[in-house]
């Protein structure tokens, strides 16, 4: 059964009238073709009308769609289910909101890590709604350091709303377990490539998100605030969500055009949850094209390159 956003609507009441069709087809010796053929010309013109033309919070929304595939989906169907999770920071615990491990990528061994958020009640309570504790990111840069020890590239997937702000997260050092993570994440020998999956909140998202290669879904957002967190700071309410969301220049096309990311993603039109497999694929193909790019470059011009493409970041010359 699928979800349907408030924008969505017009898709439902259209694949609902189809699906109809369809029955009154089954069960009875009248001829629908030409009426769902006429319905489905309907559904592509509305669909192409809707996501065409999205505005950032319809974005944003899109991110957090309940159906959309999370990490794990992408890690199994990349590595056609060889991928071998590695768990625990070898001090405190194993964050379960945080996952990692190698996975093979057409028979290269490759370094998997992002946020895992939950299918359902159950599993969001399970994996803290992909919120990392401190540990989640120092399980993060010991798998990175393994991975570089062996000489595997290193692919994250990047999906949280945040860190986790909890007051035992930040007793156990929630603000010098990210702080180091973009220190080391700056000085890896091997290729770094970051995908933002879902949302890229904040420094929850920085926390592996220093790579090579930076790179956003199309319907995805990358800030240092959520648009409600911003409204509620600046209005004293969350109905001006929607306003903020736009100011925030949060979207693909704005941190491509802003050069804080080195590419996008192109979703399917409809998003990446209607169309899955293909999003999947779309997502290995771009791994494989960015890792044939990052493989030539000695490591030491690796890291100075790297270094150089974020210390570039909001400078403007005359």
């Amino acid at each position: 059964m699928s979800t349907y956003l408030d924008f969505e609507e017009p898709l439902k009441a259209l694949e609902e009238q189809i699906e109809q069709t369809r029955e009154i087809g089954r069960t009875t010796d009248v001829d629908m073709e030409e009426t769902i053929q006429v319905l489905e010309t309907k559904l592509a013109d509305k669909t192409k009308e809707i996501f065409t033309g999205l505005t950032p919070w319809q974005r944003v929304q899109l991110s957090r769609h309940p159906d959309r595939p999370y990490t794990l989906a992408y890690i199994n169907a990349i590595t056609e289910n060889t991928f071998q999770e590695l768990h625990g920071d070898r001090s405190v615990k194993d964050d379960k909101a945080m996952i990692g491990g190698f996975g093979l990528v057409d028979g290269r061994s490759v370094m998997f890590i992002g946020q895992q958020k939950g299918i359902n009640t159950k599993m969001r309570q399970y994996r803290n709604f992909g919120m990392p504790n401190p540990e989640g990111y120092r399980k993060a840069l010991r798998l990175m350091k393994l991975a570089e020890k062996f000489n595997k590239p290193i692919v994250t997937f990047i999906d949280t709303p945040g860190a986790f702000p909890g007051l035992e997260a930040e007793e156990r050092g929630q603000g010098e377990a990210i702080a180091r993570n973009i220190y080391e994440m700056m000085q890896l020998k091997v290729p770094v490539i970051c995908i933002i999956i879902g949302e890229g909140a904040s420094g929850g998202a920085l926390g592996i998100g220093v790579g090579d290669k930076v790179v956003m879904l199309e319907n995805t957002w990358y800030s240092v605030i959520s648009p409600e967190s911003c409204s509620s700071i600046l209005w004293r309410s969350w109905d001006y969500k929607e306003k903020a969301a736009d100011a925030l220049k949060l979207t693909s096309v704005d941190m491509k055009r802003l050069k804080l990311v080195d590419d996008v993603i192109e979703e399917p039109l409809s998003g990446a949850h209607r169309k899955q497999e293909l999003m999947f694929e779309r997502v290995k193909v771009k791994i494989k094209d960015y890792l044939k790019e990052l493989d030539p470059i000695e490591p030491k011009q690796r890291v100075h390159d790297r270094i150089e493409k974020f210390n570039s970041m909001g400078v403007w010359v005359d």
